[in-house]
């Protein structure tokens, strides 16, 4: 008897196997299985998938055509493929997406998206027996209603647009498309590309930036960018001739930032403002991505701050601050809501050997334009919102930092230069090529940064200038380094004489509390530390 039941039950197991498999391969290809079930069925992606996409061209001169979608049935793309050039017309990017579990019978989801004027089935080897669907501007679809197919890794599930020839896509999991959408004439010189993500959006962990094992930590400060939407056009190049006078801006900078993180190899870059030259820049994202990319792809921690010219094109400044903080190896942070300006922060670096931190590096929004154009012309100021949040945030530091075994040293990173740049008594190590333009009005910044034992501060803005300046008491005693990054974009002024674009290093050795800096030239003597000089010792300013 007890053969017999433990038989059945073998039989009865094996029974249960294979029906249970028929049904899921049944369900696998015609998805036979309630809604129900398959809304509690795991799924890879529990956003949304793309179901279709299109591209909707609309005139001014003809009231009939809309470039205003469907809201339940589609989704659009916010920038204009023409970049708002079009003399009358506008064309967007549409995206179906759907919730996976809300998924229709026989409903198709995109696996794949091709640019071209011919179906990838007879234009590319191993497509033939393929099945491609064409819409406007040269997209090519293939899509699958198969079951599982919005599971799998292959699904892609979010789109974009970007553009330019030498646009890139820094984010994980995400892949641009080659061949720019196929528009009329003056819609093909902006180049609009297709971006797409596959699969679940990649998590993103921040960096915490560590000193290295034999105490050392190099920071690089590149100042004022000035990257556009597109190759850009140079300024003031020089030597003028150089390439027979063929020269974009953009590839031109960003190939000069590349060579030096290669040879240099910074632990973390400081971008001190104008990575975006808004005027030139009306896809904004497109430029900041250049500029990430470069860090990304080396694993680079970066942190970045905005100046004048950042939030002129198609992003505000929290806009700005939004997409570089969704970024990998992006230390950037908006601050505090309550103070004054976007970027009102702190990065700290961990010592070698400890989870005390060695070095606090401070971040402040020096905004743009006056606030009170008629008293004070010019450039606008750090607040006292944030000269009393520095006060706080460094006095509430002390106690911690004091549990660093060895010198903690605090250092500064903003924009527009301070007032006290412009005193041509102090010593200065580097070039005064132009007048300083700093605010006319004085919020004392400067004594904040002295009171709380900050050694150094840097700035970008002038381009030309890159000079260190020591400022001391009234014992002469020094307390605290003024320095300039000076400009490394071609997209920015230059001129004045023939400058070069060049680059600031900070060479910090937790050892001795050192602080050593120099410049790094574009062209000429490029192979040398520029103006290279002490500014710290024993964690105290020194004369240079």
């Amino acid at each position: 008897m007890t053969r017999r039941m433990v038989r059945a039950g073998i039989q009865l197991g094996a029974l249960s196997f294979i029906a249970l498999l028929l049904v899921y391969l049944l369900d696998n290809r015609y998805r036979v299985l309630p809604e129900s079930i398959h809304n509690h069925l795991p799924a890879y992606h529990p956003g949304l998938v793309i179901t279709d996409i299109t591209v909707v061209t609309c005139s001014s001169l003809n009231p009939l055509s809309r470039c205003k979608p469907n809201p339940d049935e589609w989704h659009r793309i916010e920038k204009d493929l023409y970049l708002n050039s079009g003399w009358v017309s506008s064309a967007y990017v549409h995206v179906q997406r759907r919730k996976e579990g809300e998924l229709a019978q026989g409903e198709k989801v995109i696996h794949d998206v091709r640019l071209g004027r011919l179906d990838p089935a007879t234009a590319e080897r191993g497509q033939g027996n393929e099945r491609w669907e064409s819409r406007p501007a040269g997209i090519w679809l293939k899509r699958t209603s198969k079951r599982h197919a919005s599971d799998s890794e292959n699904a892609i599930t979010a789109v974009d647009v970007l553009f330019g020839a030498d646009a890139v896509e820094p984010r994980p999991g995400w892949e641009i498309k080659d061949t720019p959408l196929l528009l009329d004439t003056s819609g093909e010189r902006q180049e609009a590309r297709l971006s797409v993500r596959r699969g679940t959006p990649a998590k993103i962990e921040k960096p915490v930036p560590k000193v290295k094992k034999d105490g050392k930590f190099k920071i690089m400060q590149a100042a004022d960018l000035h990257l556009s939407t597109g190759l850009g056009t140079c300024r003031d190049a020089e030597p003028a001739g150089l390439n027979g006078g063929k020269c974009d801006a953009d590839s031109r900078t960003l190939d000069f930032i590349g060579k030096l993180l290669d040879q240099e190899k910074p632990d973390l870059v400081v971008l001190s403002g104008d990575q975006v030259n808004g005027e030139t820049a009306p896809d904004a994202q497109s430029a900041v991505f250049k500029f990430a990319e470069l860090f990304i792809k080396r694993s680079i921690p970066f942190a970045t701050i905005y100046g004048n010219h950042d939030d002129e094109g198609s992003l505000s400044r929290s806009a700005l601050m939004s997409l570089t903080q969704s970024l990998p190896y992006s230390l950037s942070e908006p601050g505090p809501s309550d103070v004054d300006g976007v970027g009102n922060y702190i990065v700290e670096v961990l010592g070698r050997s400890s989870q005390e931190s060695a070095l606090t590096l401070y971040l402040l929004d020096t905004h743009s334009y006056s606030s009170d154009e008629r008293q004070y012309k010019g450039y606008d100021w750090i607040k006292e919102s944030q000269v009393e949040w520095f006060h706080q945030t460094a006095q509430g530091l002390q106690k911690p930092h004091k549990k660093y075994p060895f010198v903690h040293m605090d250092l500064a990173f903003i924009h527009i230069p301070l007032p006290e740049y412009r005193n041509q008594n102090n010593t200065a190590v580097g070039n005064w090529r132009e007048p300083p333009t700093a605010p006319g009005f004085n919020s004392r910044f400067k004594d904040a940064l002295v009171d709380e034992g900050v050694v150094m501060v840097s700035c970008g803005h002038d381009h030309v200038n890159d000079y260190c300046m020591l400022e001391k008491s009234s014992g002469e005693t020094p307390q605290l380094w003024m320095c300039y990054g000076g400009g490394a974009g071609f997209g920015g002024y230059a001129g004045y004489g023939g400058y070069h674009r060049r680059v600031r290093f900070f060479d910090v050795d937790t050892n001795e509390a050192r602080i050593t800096t120099y410049k790094r030239l574009e062209y000429g003597e490029t192979e040398k530390r520029i103006d290279e000089q002490i500014i710290v010792e024993s964690g105290k300013p020194v004369s240079g």
